[in-house]
């Protein structure tokens, strides 16, 4: 028998590297009433503290498990740019430069997603907090993505995307000429959309539109859009992501430990959108599970079993959406590699040769990875 079995290498198209630092930190009950809010409080303060050494550091931990989960690609949505008081670094990309470096030093290709955040919400300054995280203007931002692209610019294992970070913490009006930048630069474009019910309430309040209506009003949707988490979506919204062949970024494992509810997958799935996973949060690095959950979480939502019908088998589908699919939301062509995982694992003892890769899919993880087999990226 075979020993080794070679897929393409996998991807996560939504990470926020310095979050590995909490791991285990937020899962106790801090107040009467845990939930998104309460947690993000927490993320501020770990946020707050980071250096530019610490950042790199924390980075790298994240980075290194990643990799020894099979991981080739990751898409960083990088949203901690200055100092805790919000004052530039004198090189003002002295942090993204930093998770570049993390990524690179543990062999991953990372789309540097550079995040544009302005506000605390609508007609609502930033707190304090947020501070590091926030740009006066949308020519700050595009500056900053200016000199990562001319940086970065030879480095095969490196792109540079924009990212808004939510309709709560964008202007409407920033809207339009940061999709039009990255339109103009073939850039992805990745947003937080619809993960919260009080998001979605608070825009309707602000412009009369839901988050994906008010995205495609500004000419924001495009086959290098990437909708992350897209939980709370109508059919319309779902419809108007799949005219545009966009993505939708499925953070599983950190939706779940956020208690952020179930997005509607097989109207995704039905309106065209293309799918991809993310770790997000690093509240575990599974992304066999993040992939898997793709199908077992709408099994969950719709009460039935095997959900969408595809030309390929579903573990085929779901290796393409972790892998492939994940790293063409981050820019690139192809998945970067292979990952060769241990045929003879306990894990698949018994298990047929014709259903390998469903048993991998749907009851394996990341102790199968015997290595990754890096390949040039073009």
């Amino acid at each position: 028998m075979n020993t080794e079995i070679k897929l393409p290498a996998l991807a996560t198209a939504h990470s926020h590297a310095f979050q590995r630092g909490m791991r285990g930190g937020a899962q106790r009950r801090g107040t009467s009433k845990d939930d998104f809010w309460s947690w993000r409080g927490l993320m501020y303060k770990l946020a707050n503290a980071l250096t530019p050494e610490s950042i790199e550091h924390v980075s790298r931990v994240a980075f290194r498990e990643l990799r020894h989960a099979g991981v080739r690609t990751v898409g960083e949505f990088h949203y901690v740019h200055h100092q805790p008081n919000g004052t530039p670094y004198e090189q003002r990309t002295l942090l993204s430069d930093a998770v570049i470096a993390a990524a690179k030093a543990e062999g991953l290709r990372i789309a540097l997603l550079r995040v544009a955040y302005h506000r605390a919400g609508a007609e609502r300054p930033a707190e304090p907090m947020q501070a590091r995280f926030c740009d006066p203007s949308v020519e700050a931002i595009l500056s900053d993505i200016d000199t990562l692209r001319a940086k970065y610019k030879d480095d095969p294992d490196v792109r540079i995307g924009i990212a808004p970070h939510s309709v709560r913490a964008v202007p409407p009006e920033w809207l339009a000429p940061l999709a039009e930048y990255a339109a103009r630069h073939g850039l992805p474009f990745h947003m937080h959309i619809a993960e919260q019910t009080r998001e979605i309430e608070e825009c309707v309040a602000e412009t009369g539109r839901r988050p994906v209506e008010l995205l495609a009003d500004r000419g924001v949707l495009s086959h290098r859009f990437v909708a992350v988490h897209a939980t709370h979506l109508t059919d319309v919204e779902a419809r108007l992501l799949g005219e545009a062949r966009a993505f939708a970024c499925i953070c599983a494992t950190t939706e779940r430990d956020l208690g952020d509810g179930l997005p509607d997958l097989s109207a995704l799935r039905a309106s065209g959108a293309r799918l991809c996973t993310g770790i997000d949060s690093h509240v575990i690095t599974d992304p066999f599970e993040d992939m898997r959950s793709l199908e077992t979480h709408e099994r969950l939502r719709s009460r039935t079993r095997v959900t969408f019908a595809a030309e390929r088998s579903p573990a085929e589908q779901l290796w393409r959406e972790g892998s492939i699919e994940g790293a063409e939301a981050c820019g690139f062509a192809d998945a970067g590699g292979s990952v060769i995982l241990r045929r003879d694992h306990p894990t698949l003892e018994l298990v047929p040769d014709d259903l390998v890769l469903d048993a991998i899919v749907f009851g394996g993880g990341p102790s199968l990875v015997e290595r990754l087999d890096v390949h040039p990226t073009s």
